[in-house]
């Protein structure tokens, strides 16, 4: 299997579903088109688009933002899975037509999230996700939702062979030390509702179960798409 990975940031990196990738024996590139003026793979070369977090908002009027939703348009038609955190799941939901608005709080570090769909087998009924946003996505119309905060509802949602999480799963312990480290700042913001600072998030580190939840979300992706 062929894993095209958009990364938007330097420290917002595929963490586990890199080893997941690993684990299957897949190939997986990662594309920064932030940094390299837009390069996007194309869906011929993808059989699975996954889309990370970003300091940036699907309603930037840039060019390689609208082209990212073009190719999301492109690999629902061709009904390949994608896998969206964060502005990834924000770039989905308004590329099907969703609104992506300022969140009801700014969530940054851990919290609990609530499962509100069976739709996925083999998900605990709570779990701890990282959170580092301040805007949300609606629920498309196609979509499931899937998992909500006591502060921000739409935290995931699920249709067919696509999930978009609000929150991340798949950063392990380095992965959160190198955010921590260069965008501790954003969690020091008194807006932030988690009241968490960078040395709290990484204080807490990364809960044992969520690269297990991770690999069963991307396992879901796959036989979905069978």
């Amino acid at each position: 299997m062929r894993i095209n990975v958009l990364q938007h940031t330097p420290n917002e990196g595929p963490g586990s579903i890199a080893l997941w990738s690993q684990t299957h024996g897949h190939e997986m590139t990662v594309y920064h088109p932030a940094q390299f003026n837009g390069v996007l793979p194309s869906v011929a070369d993808t059989d699975l688009l996954v889309i990370l977090g970003g300091p940036m908002s699907p309603n930037d009027d840039l060019d390689w933002i609208k082209e990212e939703r073009t190719l999301i348009l492109e690999m629902l038609a061709a009904k390949k899975p994608i896998y969206g955190a964060c502005y990834g799941a924000q770039q989905i939901a308004k590329a099907l037509g969703a609104k992506v608005l300022d969140a009801p709080a700014k969530e940054v570090g851990w919290a609990q999230v609530t499962k509100e769909s069976d739709r996925i087998p083999g998900l605990p009924e709570t779990l701890v996700g990282l959170h580092w946003h301040e805007q949300m996505f609606e629920i498309p119309d196609r979509a499931e939702l899937l998992f909500s905060t006591d502060l921000v509802k739409n935290q995931g949602f699920v249709f067919d062979n696509v999930i978009g999480l609000q929150f991340h799963f798949e950063p392990m312990a380095d992965n959160v030390r190198e955010m921590v480290a260069n965008d501790g700042a954003y969690a020091a913001d008194p807006a932030n509702a988690l009241h968490q600072s960078g040395q709290d998030i990484l204080a807490h580190g990364v809960p044992s179960e969520n690269q297990k939840i991770m690999f069963t979300l991307l396992d879901y992706l796959v036989q979905e798409s069978k």
